[in-house]
């Protein structure tokens, strides 16, 4: 299928190099144009083919490469030559684009995001090839969302399209959880982790060793050498980055500068990164300095010496309960234990966390755990079932933005208004038992609450030490607006922020400072696509819907929006803060 055009495609190249040499101006010929074309179609029939051939593929493009546009291509195809079903599962926020596309290209599609899998996929009539956008979020096998997906693919024989720009995180598990989407454990790949047979000494001690066939996608996950992985990875990803594509395509000016040439003769050059950091002032002889308050050595102390009992629930389940809890209590306890340790970890990191993005969002962090600390409190005190959120490793192992799911914080903090406002809490959760997992009370020892009250005495003693965040002496802040408003006034600035309280917070301190042109994006928001596209509409193709008026020069966001969305009108990108994961960097950028 390939190899007719890339000769013509070299050839053509290699003529219009020496053509150029002595021109100041060069148009590409026609007949490369549509050389260039009939390779991008080949490129898709070879995608198609291999999913006939095996059971998926993993289009895992750098950012910005058209991941979406192949897929939707490759639909194009099958819909064209087979009829087939097709269903997406995209992020939330990547609906509307997903349905956008397949409208345009003229595909009946079903679009689900992940979020809805759980409730909606187990009675979703047969569709024969699944797209799954973004499918890194697919990392951990022990999910309820990665499960349900997983049954759907098996039982309805469906063939598989990943598309990821970031398939591996943290280790190379994160590429055969997101394989083993399509491919069960027994299947023969027809290749072994040579590497690691080796080590081990041969096939026969493979064999005593591992209960896995050789050839499988298990074996492969008993081997830590890169050679194995890469010749795994062969048999199902295609992946295309920057430097391939400069080295291959790009052209270079007179300057040494490389671009590509579109059809239309205009050139595109190729962007290069500066990184760069912003400094604020923190005195710690400055007794108004909010931040070198935030940031002492007792805050930290105190932080340090949480007990965060209700995320370590396992550790206060009494000895011998009697009567002895239910075959359901029983697994829910056995899950608190086994999470517990981590979940306290997380917990402690994020409050630390918080602290580096943002005064605000730190100090509403400590006043949401002092009340739902009391909740506990009234719960126990009055003998009911406590309320026992995902204790799953999900709820850790985290790529997602920040969404508190509490007040703003800014209410009475006297000991008596915590009370009722706990029982009114409580009260109203009943209204939602769905969300919940319940237990009874009775079934934890006196040292819970008692661990639950010193937690809520200490993080006092934090607002204690700086009870209310002053914006007008947001020194972070004021670097932001200067770097707005002074360094770069007429480029466009995307921000973002682990953490919705900070966006929140920058956005309206913004405005209230009088900085025009400003939107911000949180999981929260109704529309997050339209934010993007107010932002960028030129990547968009939304410059002849959008007036140059209503458009957007600084858009603040969380990672709802580092996915999927095409940001390129942006000159200036800011962290904010340091995400979890340092692969949303590049997402980001």
């Amino acid at each position: 299928l390939i190899s007719p055009y890339y000769i013509y495609l070299k050839m053509a190249y290699h003529l219009a190099k020496e053509a150029r040499e002595g021109m100041t101006e060069f148009t590409l010929p026609k007949e490369f144009e549509e050389i260039l074309f009939e390779f991008q179609k080949a490129a898709v029939k070879i995608a198609t083919h291999h999913i006939h051939r095996r059971e998926g593929v993993l289009i895992g493009d750098v950012v910005g490469f058209g991941k979406t546009y192949m897929a939707t291509a490759i639909a194009r195809i099958i819909f064209d030559d087979f009829h087939w079903r097709i269903l997406v599962l995209c992020p939330a926020n990547l609906r509307k684009m997903w349905i956008e596309f397949f409208d345009e290209y003229q595909v009946p599609v079903t679009v689900q995001s992940h979020a809805q899998t759980i409730k909606q996929l187990p009675d979703l009539k047969r569709h024969h090839l699944v797209i799954i956008d973004e499918s890194h979020n697919f990392r951990n096998r022990k999910g309820k969302r990665y499960k349900v997906v997983r049954d759907y693919i098996t039982q309805n024989d469906c063939k598989v399209i990943l598309l990821s720009a970031t398939p591996y995180n943290k280790s190379f598990h994160d590429l055969s959880t997101q394989l083993r989407l399509f491919i069960d454990e027994s299947s023969d790949l027809g290749i072994r982790p040579e590497a690691y047979i080796k080590e081990l000494g041969g096939p026969e001690k493979y064999h005593e060793k591992h209960q896995a066939p050789i050839r499988s996608i298990g074996a492969f996950e008993h081997s830590y050498h890169v050679d194995d992985w890469r010749e795994l990875m062969r048999l199902f990803m295609v992946r295309r980055t920057r430097s391939f594509i400069i080295d291959n395509y790009a052209l270079k000016d007179k300057d040494d500068r490389q671009y590509l040439l579109y059809p239309n003769s205009e050139r595109y050059y190729f962007p290069v990164r500066h990184p760069k950091n912003i400094d604020f002032e923190i005195d710690e002889n400055d007794p108004n300095d909010d931040y070198a308050k935030l940031y002492s050595s007792n805050v930290i102390d105190i932080i340090n010496s949480l007990e965060l009992a209700r995320y370590g629930l396992g550790n206060y389940v009494k000895k011998n309960i009697d009567p002895k809890p239910s075959g359901e209590e029983a697994d829910l306890l056995d899950n608190l234990s086994q999470a517990g340790k981590r979940l306290m970890g997380f917990c402690r990191t994020n409050l630390f966390k918080r602290l580096e993005s943002s005064g605000e969002a730190f100090i509403l962090s400590v006043i949401r755990h002092i009340q739902r600390n009391y909740v506990f409190i009234y719960v126990i005190e009055n003998n009911l079932d406590l309320p026992i959120g995902a204790q799953e490793s999900e709820i850790i192992d985290t790529l997602f933005h920040d969404e508190e799911d509490g007040d703003d914080g800014d209410w009475d903090l006297t000991e008596q208004t915590l009370r009722e406002r706990a029982q009114a809490i409580y009260e109203d959760h009943q209204d939602k038992k769905y969300k919940y997992k319940w237990l009874s009370s009775n079934l934890f020892g006196t040292e819970l609450i008692q661990s639950i009250k010193d937690d809520a005495d200490k993080l006092m003693q934090v607002l204690g030490i700086c009870p209310k965040w002053e914006p007008e002496k947001d020194k972070k802040l004021d670097s932001l607006q200067n770097l707005i408003e002074e360094k770069y006034p007429s480029e466009k600035v995307l921000i973002f922020s682990q953490y919705a309280d900070t966006v929140v917070y920058q956005t309206n301190q913004l405005k209230t400072r009088k900085v025009d042109s400003i939107d911000s994006a949180t999981g929260k928001s109704t529309n997050p696509t339209q934010s993007a596209y107010l932002f960028s509409p030129k990547s968009n193709n939304q410059s002849e819907k959008i007036k140059p008026a209503d458009e957007t020069r600084v858009l603040l966001a969380t990672d709802v929006l580092s996915e999927g969305q095409n940001l390129q009108d942006a000159c200036i990108l800011v962290n904010y803060d340091l995400p979890w994961a340092i692969i949303r960097l590049i997402q980001r950028a």
